[in-house]
Protein backbone atom coordinates (compact mmCIF):
# COMPACT_ATOMS: atom_id res chain seq x y z
CA UNK A 1 0.00 0.00 0.00
CA UNK A 2 1.07 3.61 -0.64
CA UNK A 3 0.83 5.87 2.36
CA UNK A 4 -1.82 8.55 1.78
CA UNK A 5 0.36 11.49 2.67
CA UNK A 6 3.05 10.40 0.25
CA UNK A 7 0.46 9.62 -2.38
CA UNK A 8 -0.91 13.15 -2.06
CA UNK A 9 2.56 14.61 -2.31
CA UNK A 10 3.23 12.48 -5.37
CA UNK A 11 0.08 13.81 -6.97
CA UNK A 12 1.08 17.41 -6.20
CA UNK A 13 4.60 16.75 -7.46
CA UNK A 14 3.26 15.27 -10.66
CA UNK A 15 0.92 18.23 -11.21
CA UNK A 16 3.76 20.64 -10.50
CA UNK A 17 5.76 18.88 -13.17
CA UNK A 18 2.86 19.26 -15.61
CA UNK A 19 2.43 22.96 -14.82
CA UNK A 20 6.18 23.35 -15.26
CA UNK A 21 5.80 21.82 -18.71
CA UNK A 22 2.77 24.06 -19.37
CA UNK A 23 4.99 27.12 -18.89
CA UNK A 24 7.14 26.09 -21.83
CA UNK A 25 4.53 27.04 -24.51
CA UNK A 26 4.12 30.46 -22.85
CA UNK A 27 7.86 31.09 -22.90
CA UNK A 28 8.03 29.72 -26.43
CA UNK A 29 5.29 32.10 -27.57
CA UNK A 30 7.16 35.07 -26.10
CA UNK A 31 10.43 34.01 -27.75
CA UNK A 32 8.63 33.39 -31.05
CA UNK A 33 7.26 36.93 -30.96
CA UNK A 34 10.72 38.26 -30.09
CA UNK A 35 12.22 36.51 -33.11
CA UNK A 36 9.40 37.42 -35.50
CA UNK A 37 10.77 39.29 -38.46
CA UNK A 38 7.82 41.64 -38.86
CA UNK A 39 6.01 41.95 -35.54
CA UNK A 40 8.53 44.06 -33.61
CA UNK A 41 6.14 44.22 -30.66
CA UNK A 42 7.77 44.08 -27.24
CA UNK A 43 4.49 45.09 -25.58
CA UNK A 44 3.22 41.54 -26.02
CA UNK A 45 6.28 39.40 -25.55
CA UNK A 46 7.51 40.89 -22.25
CA UNK A 47 4.43 39.95 -20.13
CA UNK A 48 4.41 36.47 -21.70
CA UNK A 49 8.06 35.87 -20.88
CA UNK A 50 7.61 37.15 -17.31
CA UNK A 51 4.53 34.98 -16.66
CA UNK A 52 6.14 31.96 -18.30
CA UNK A 53 9.38 32.14 -16.33
CA UNK A 54 7.56 32.80 -13.04
CA UNK A 55 5.34 29.74 -13.61
CA UNK A 56 8.47 27.74 -14.41
CA UNK A 57 10.24 28.78 -11.21
CA UNK A 58 7.18 28.42 -8.96
CA UNK A 59 6.37 24.99 -10.39
CA UNK A 60 9.94 23.91 -9.76
CA UNK A 61 9.65 25.07 -6.13
CA UNK A 62 6.36 23.19 -5.77
CA UNK A 63 7.86 20.07 -7.31
CA UNK A 64 10.76 20.15 -4.83
CA UNK A 65 8.36 20.78 -1.94
CA UNK A 66 6.27 17.79 -2.95
CA UNK A 67 9.26 15.49 -3.32
CA UNK A 68 10.57 16.43 0.14
CA UNK A 69 7.09 16.52 1.72
CA UNK A 70 7.38 20.19 2.72
CA UNK A 71 3.77 21.22 3.33
CA UNK A 72 4.64 24.92 3.82
CA UNK A 73 6.35 24.98 0.42
CA UNK A 74 3.28 23.41 -1.16
CA UNK A 75 1.05 25.99 0.51
CA UNK A 76 3.24 28.80 -0.83
CA UNK A 77 3.14 27.19 -4.25
CA UNK A 78 -0.67 27.11 -4.27
CA UNK A 79 -0.94 30.77 -3.24
CA UNK A 80 1.54 32.01 -5.84
CA UNK A 81 0.12 29.77 -8.56
CA UNK A 82 -3.34 31.19 -7.89
CA UNK A 83 -1.97 34.71 -8.40
CA UNK A 84 -0.32 33.58 -11.64
CA UNK A 85 -3.53 32.03 -12.94
CA UNK A 86 -5.40 35.27 -12.22
CA UNK A 87 -2.65 37.30 -13.93
CA UNK A 88 -2.61 35.06 -16.99
CA UNK A 89 -6.40 35.14 -17.14
CA UNK A 90 -6.41 38.95 -17.02
CA UNK A 91 -3.68 39.16 -19.66
CA UNK A 92 -5.58 36.77 -21.95
CA UNK A 93 -8.86 38.65 -21.54
CA UNK A 94 -7.07 41.95 -22.20
CA UNK A 95 -5.57 40.46 -25.35
CA UNK A 96 -8.94 39.38 -26.69
CA UNK A 97 -10.50 42.78 -25.94
CA UNK A 98 -7.90 44.95 -27.66
CA UNK A 99 -7.44 42.63 -30.64
CA UNK A 100 -11.16 42.31 -31.40
CA UNK A 101 -11.29 45.46 -33.60
CA UNK A 102 -9.17 45.62 -36.72
CA UNK A 103 -8.74 43.81 -40.00
CA UNK A 104 -8.09 44.84 -43.56
CA UNK A 105 -10.13 46.32 -46.38
CA UNK A 106 -10.18 44.55 -49.74
CA UNK A 107 -8.64 46.38 -52.68
CA UNK A 108 -10.55 45.80 -55.95
CA UNK A 109 -8.41 44.00 -58.49
CA UNK A 110 -5.75 42.99 -55.96
CA UNK A 111 -5.23 40.06 -53.62
CA UNK A 112 -3.81 42.11 -50.76
CA UNK A 113 -5.72 44.18 -48.22
CA UNK A 114 -5.05 47.66 -46.90
CA UNK A 115 -5.39 48.76 -43.29
CA UNK A 116 -6.75 51.87 -41.61
CA UNK A 117 -5.46 53.10 -38.27
CA UNK A 118 -8.92 54.10 -37.04
CA UNK A 119 -10.07 50.47 -37.23
CA UNK A 120 -8.00 49.44 -34.19
CA UNK A 121 -8.54 49.81 -30.49
CA UNK A 122 -7.63 53.16 -28.89
CA UNK A 123 -4.98 51.52 -26.69
CA UNK A 124 -3.11 50.14 -29.71
CA UNK A 125 -3.45 53.39 -31.63
CA UNK A 126 -2.00 55.36 -28.74
CA UNK A 127 1.01 53.08 -28.68
CA UNK A 128 1.97 53.63 -32.32
CA UNK A 129 1.16 57.34 -32.21
CA UNK A 130 3.84 57.84 -29.57
CA UNK A 131 6.87 59.07 -31.62
CA UNK A 132 9.41 57.39 -29.34
CA UNK A 133 7.62 54.07 -29.52
CA UNK A 134 7.02 54.26 -33.26
CA UNK A 135 10.66 55.12 -33.96
CA UNK A 136 11.69 51.81 -32.43
CA UNK A 137 9.09 49.85 -34.38
CA UNK A 138 10.00 51.63 -37.62
CA UNK A 139 13.66 50.82 -37.09
CA UNK A 140 12.78 47.20 -36.43
CA UNK A 141 10.66 46.95 -39.59
CA UNK A 142 13.40 48.54 -41.69
CA UNK A 143 16.12 46.25 -40.33
CA UNK A 144 13.97 43.18 -40.97
CA UNK A 145 14.26 43.74 -44.73
CA UNK A 146 10.56 43.15 -45.27
CA UNK A 147 10.26 45.77 -48.01
CA UNK A 148 13.37 44.54 -49.82
CA UNK A 149 11.55 41.31 -50.61
CA UNK A 150 9.14 43.14 -52.91
CA UNK A 151 11.45 45.89 -54.18
CA UNK A 152 11.70 44.27 -57.62
CA UNK A 153 7.97 43.61 -58.05
CA UNK A 154 6.25 44.79 -61.22
CA UNK A 155 2.71 46.26 -61.39
CA UNK A 156 1.56 42.80 -62.46
CA UNK A 157 3.00 41.31 -59.28
CA UNK A 158 1.08 43.81 -57.18
CA UNK A 159 -2.11 42.81 -58.99
CA UNK A 160 -1.69 39.05 -58.68
CA UNK A 161 0.28 38.44 -55.48
CA UNK A 162 -0.56 38.89 -51.81
CA UNK A 163 1.18 41.18 -49.33
CA UNK A 164 1.69 40.94 -45.60
CA UNK A 165 0.16 43.75 -43.49
CA UNK A 166 3.61 45.33 -43.07
CA UNK A 167 4.33 45.18 -46.81
CA UNK A 168 0.91 46.56 -47.69
CA UNK A 169 1.14 49.49 -45.30
CA UNK A 170 4.84 50.36 -45.22
CA UNK A 171 6.39 49.36 -48.54
CA UNK A 172 4.03 51.12 -50.96
CA UNK A 173 1.67 54.10 -51.02
CA UNK A 174 -2.07 53.51 -50.72
CA UNK A 175 -3.47 52.05 -53.94
CA UNK A 176 -5.84 55.00 -54.32
CA UNK A 177 -2.96 57.48 -54.67
CA UNK A 178 -2.54 59.20 -58.04
CA UNK A 179 0.85 60.64 -59.06
CA UNK A 180 2.33 62.44 -62.07
CA UNK A 181 -1.02 63.96 -63.07
CA UNK A 182 -2.89 67.05 -62.05
CA UNK A 183 -5.70 66.21 -59.65
CA UNK A 184 -7.94 68.44 -57.62
CA UNK A 185 -9.51 65.55 -55.74
CA UNK A 186 -8.26 65.32 -52.14
CA UNK A 187 -6.14 62.24 -51.61
CA UNK A 188 -5.27 60.12 -48.63
CA UNK A 189 -2.76 62.04 -46.45
CA UNK A 190 -0.45 59.03 -46.72
CA UNK A 191 -0.10 59.76 -50.45
CA UNK A 192 1.91 62.85 -49.55
CA UNK A 193 4.05 61.04 -46.98
CA UNK A 194 5.24 58.45 -49.48
CA UNK A 195 8.82 58.64 -50.73
CA UNK A 196 10.42 56.04 -52.97
CA UNK A 197 13.72 56.28 -51.12
CA UNK A 198 14.51 52.79 -49.68
CA UNK A 199 15.01 54.25 -46.21
CA UNK A 200 11.78 56.28 -46.28
CA UNK A 201 9.03 54.59 -48.38
CA UNK A 202 5.84 54.84 -46.32
CA UNK A 203 7.37 54.19 -42.89
CA UNK A 204 5.82 57.39 -41.53
CA UNK A 205 2.39 56.69 -42.99
CA UNK A 206 -0.65 55.87 -40.89
CA UNK A 207 -1.11 52.84 -43.15
CA UNK A 208 2.29 51.54 -41.98
CA UNK A 209 1.26 51.95 -38.35
CA UNK A 210 -2.00 50.17 -39.13
CA UNK A 211 -0.09 47.36 -40.84
CA UNK A 212 2.14 46.96 -37.80
CA UNK A 213 -0.94 46.82 -35.57
CA UNK A 214 -2.59 44.23 -37.79
CA UNK A 215 0.52 42.07 -37.68
CA UNK A 216 0.65 42.41 -33.89
CA UNK A 217 -3.11 41.78 -33.61
CA UNK A 218 -2.87 38.49 -35.48
CA UNK A 219 0.07 37.36 -33.40
CA UNK A 220 -1.54 38.39 -30.10
CA UNK A 221 -4.78 36.62 -31.05
CA UNK A 222 -2.88 33.37 -31.64
CA UNK A 223 -1.07 33.77 -28.33
CA UNK A 224 -4.37 34.44 -26.53
CA UNK A 225 -5.82 31.22 -27.94
CA UNK A 226 -2.76 29.35 -26.69
CA UNK A 227 -3.17 30.98 -23.28
CA UNK A 228 -6.75 29.70 -23.07
CA UNK A 229 -5.57 26.09 -23.35
CA UNK A 230 -2.73 26.70 -20.88
CA UNK A 231 -5.21 28.26 -18.44
CA UNK A 232 -7.53 25.26 -18.67
CA UNK A 233 -4.67 22.91 -17.82
CA UNK A 234 -3.37 25.12 -15.02
CA UNK A 235 -6.82 25.47 -13.44
CA UNK A 236 -7.32 21.70 -13.61
CA UNK A 237 -3.91 21.06 -12.08
CA UNK A 238 -4.50 23.68 -9.41
CA UNK A 239 -7.88 22.22 -8.42
CA UNK A 240 -6.50 18.71 -8.01
CA UNK A 241 -3.43 20.09 -6.23
CA UNK A 242 -5.68 21.77 -3.66
CA UNK A 243 -7.39 18.45 -2.99
CA UNK A 244 -4.12 16.58 -2.72
CA UNK A 245 -2.66 19.28 -0.48
CA UNK A 246 -5.67 19.11 1.85
CA UNK A 247 -5.33 15.34 2.10
CA UNK A 248 -1.64 15.70 2.93
CA UNK A 249 -2.37 18.31 5.60
CA UNK A 250 -5.12 16.18 7.15
CA UNK A 251 -2.81 13.19 7.39
CA UNK A 252 -0.05 15.31 8.89
CA UNK A 253 -2.35 16.83 11.50
CA UNK A 254 -3.83 13.42 12.31
CA UNK A 255 -0.53 11.74 13.00
CA UNK A 256 1.05 14.76 14.69
CA UNK A 257 -1.91 14.77 17.08
CA UNK A 258 -1.02 11.26 18.25
CA UNK A 259 2.64 12.23 18.63
CA UNK A 260 4.49 9.74 16.42
CA UNK A 261 6.29 9.75 13.09
CA UNK A 262 4.13 8.17 10.40
CA UNK A 263 7.14 7.49 8.18
CA UNK A 264 8.25 4.80 10.64
CA UNK A 265 4.99 2.90 10.32
CA UNK A 266 5.02 0.28 7.61
CA UNK A 267 2.06 -1.82 8.72
CA UNK A 268 -1.57 -1.14 9.39
CA UNK A 269 -1.76 2.00 7.22
CA UNK A 270 -5.27 3.16 6.36
CA UNK A 271 -6.47 2.54 2.83
CA UNK A 272 -9.72 4.53 2.82
CA UNK A 273 -8.23 7.90 1.86
CA UNK A 274 -10.16 10.37 -0.29
CA UNK A 275 -9.23 11.90 -3.63
CA UNK A 276 -11.24 15.08 -3.43
CA UNK A 277 -11.67 17.94 -1.02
Amino acid sequence: MVYPRFLSNNVVGFLNLLSLLASIPIIGAGLWMARSGTTCQRTLQTPLLIIGFVILIVSLVGFIGACFHIVSALWLYLVVMLCLIVALMAFTAFGFVITAPGGGVEVPGHKYEEYKLDAYSPWLRDRVKDPRYWTKIKSCIFSSGTCKKIASWTPTDYSTRDLSPIQSGCCKPPTSCVYNVQTVVPQDPDCYKWNNGPAMLCYDCDSCKAGALEDARRTWHKVSLLNVFVLLFLILFYSVSCCAFRNARREQERYNFFGFDPTKLWHGRPTNYCWCC
